[in-house]
């Protein structure tokens, strides 16, 4: 598996649970990386993800909610809404990942790891998140 495939898993985990505990802190996100990553090739792209969603939540649900139809962050599943907001932080404030890139990586997590029917959700979310954006 590729190494920012591998680090966008490792940030999806990071960030449900983070959802979960609501506990993000420097020591968190280190003992997380001790206890879970073994390939540390992937810790660099892993904690800009990290990082990146947590400094720009705000903005980033703002975006996912307008993109989804009759759907809000809080009604989507841990799982779901951290696949988005991921994908949602490569295509607004990574500009060196391809939109396609990061709209095909989320898909194939929404396809892994995400409710059944979310992978064509998240599709459309994110095609219109990055006709917005982009």
């Amino acid at each position: 598996m590729r190494v920012r495939t591998r680090a966008r898993e490792i940030a999806l985990q990071y960030l449900y649970q983070v959802d979960i505990t609501s506990d993000h802190s420097e020591e968190k996100l280190r003992e997380f990386i001790e206890h879970f990553v073994t390939d540390k090739d992937i810790v660099p792209y892993a904690g800009k993800l990290i990082e990146g969603v947590y400094k720009n939540l705000f903005k980033i649900d703002e975006l996912i909610d307008k993109a989804s139809d009759n759907w809000t962050v809080s009604r989507m599943t841990k799982t779901d809404r951290n696949i988005l907001r991921i994908a949602t932080f490569e295509l607004v404030y990574m500009s060196e990942t391809p939109y396609k890139v990061a709209i095909n990586e989320a898909i194939d997590l929404a396809k892994r790891y995400g409710s059944p029917k979310f992978p064509a959700f998240a599709n459309g979310v994110l095609d219109r998140i990055s006709s917005e954006v982009l």
